[in-house]
């Protein structure tokens, strides 16, 4: 898998499936690293900081587990809040309107690569 510019190999294409488990890595964020994740839905793969918008927590309820029981929305097991899982949007919740944080991500040649400065880690 060839390398481009501006962006780092996250994992093969194949890692990510459809409405499952999502892969957890870092990035460098503000003053230190961040988890994040990448999903894919509706054939699209999406990659957010691992926050939730009403608070600085993780929201996966298992490790990589963060879609609903509907697998149609991504869910902050702590609050129940739930996120469009193509923009990060919002949906309902005690996330008021705020949403996700996004990261730039394209899957290309078999890869899924991170846009970002800096090493990410997984």
């Amino acid at each position: 898998m060839a390398e481009l510019t501006g962006f780092q190999l996250l994992c093969a294409g194949q890692e990510i499936e459809e409405r499952s488990k999502g892969v957890r890595f870092s990035v460098r964020h503000e003053d230190g690293y961040t988890r994040a994740f990448a999903v894919r839905f509706d054939g699209k793969v999406c990659a957010f900081l691992n926050q939730c918008a009403h608070q600085a927590i993780e929201l996966d309820w298992n490790e990589g587990e963060f879609f609903d029981t509907g697998r149609r929305y991504l869910v902050c097991a702590t609050h129940g809040a739930l996120y469009d899982p193509i923009d990060g949007r919002c949906i309902s919740g005690r996330c008021q309107g705020r949403g996700l944080t996004a990261l730039n991500i394209i899957e290309t040649a078999g890869g899924i690569y991170v846009q970002t400065d800096h090493p990410v880690i997984r």
